[in-house]
C-alpha cells in the first residue's frame, strides 16, 4: 500500500514538478495540489454491508426465498408438462389412443405450455423489477451512509474493497457504514 501512495506521490511530484531554472513550483491556475495522507483513505467492505444489514435481514431474505420458491414451481410445472406429453408420445405408440384424440390432446398441452411460459415470464419480469427496485434501495442507502459517515470530508478517498489487494485494518471504515446503513433503514421504516 505503502508503494502506491510513493507512486502516487511521485505522480504527483511530477505533474507539478519544479521549474529547474529559479527552483518555482508549477501550478495550474490558483489551484495547489495537496498531498493524500493514509489519513485520508479509508476502504468498505460493500459486500459485509449488504449482507449483514437489516434491510437485507428483513426483506432481502423474503425476496431471495421468493425468487426461490418461484423458480421451484417454474420446474416443478415444467417437468410436470413434460411428463404429460411423454405419456401422451407412449401411449399413442403403444396403439391405446387415436390419431385424433393424441392431437386433440397434444394441442390441449401446447396451449397449457404456451400459458405456463407467458405467466412464467409475466413472473420472472416482476420479481426482476422488486429484485431491481431491492439493488437500488441497498445502493441508495450505502451511498447515503458512506456521505454521513464522511460528513466532516475527513476522507478524500473511499473505495469499495472488493478490489483491495491489502490495507491496514485501521482503514476499514465497513462497522461505522453498516451502522449507518441500518440507522438510515429504521429511520426509512418509520
Amino acid at each position: 500500500m505503502k508503494k502506491i501512495f510513493v507512486f502516487a506521490l511521485a505522480a504527483a511530484c511530477a505533474l507539478t514538478a519544479c521549474d529547474s531554472k529559479n527552483g518555482a513550483t508549477a501550478t495550474t491556475g490558483d489551484a495547489v495540489a495537496r498531498e493524500v495522507g493514509a489519513s485520508d483513505v479509508a476502504y468498505v467492505q460493500v459486500e459485509a454491508v449488504l449482507a449483514q444489514c437489516d434491510l437485507y435481514k428483513n426483506e432481502g431474505v423474503a425476496l431471495q426465498e421468493k425468487t426461490q420458491k418461484a423458480q421451484e414451481s417454474w420446474a416443478k410445472k415444467e417437468r410436470s408438462l413434460q411428463a404429460e406429453a411423454a405419456q401422451l408420445q407412449e401411449k399413442y405408440e403403444k396403439g391405446l389412443i387415436t390419431t385424433r384424440d393424441a392431437q386433440s390432446t397434444q394441442e390441449s398441452i401446447q396451449k397449457r405450455v404456451a400459458s405456463y411460459q407467458a405467466s412464467a415470464q409475466k413472473e420472472a419480469q416482476t420479481l426482476d423489477e422488486e429484485n431491481m427496485v431491492f439493488t437500488n434501495r441497498a445502493q441508495d442507502l450505502l451511498r447515503r451512509a458512506v456521505e454521513a459517515v464522511n460528513a466532516d470530508k475527513k476522507y478524500k478517498l473511499i473505495i469499495n474493497a472488493t478490489a483491495l489487494l491489502d490495507a491496514d485494518t485501521t482503514l476499514n471504515i465497513t462497522p461505522a457504514v453498516l451502522a449507518k446503513v441500518n440507522e438510515l433503514y429504521a429511520a426509512e421504516k418509520k
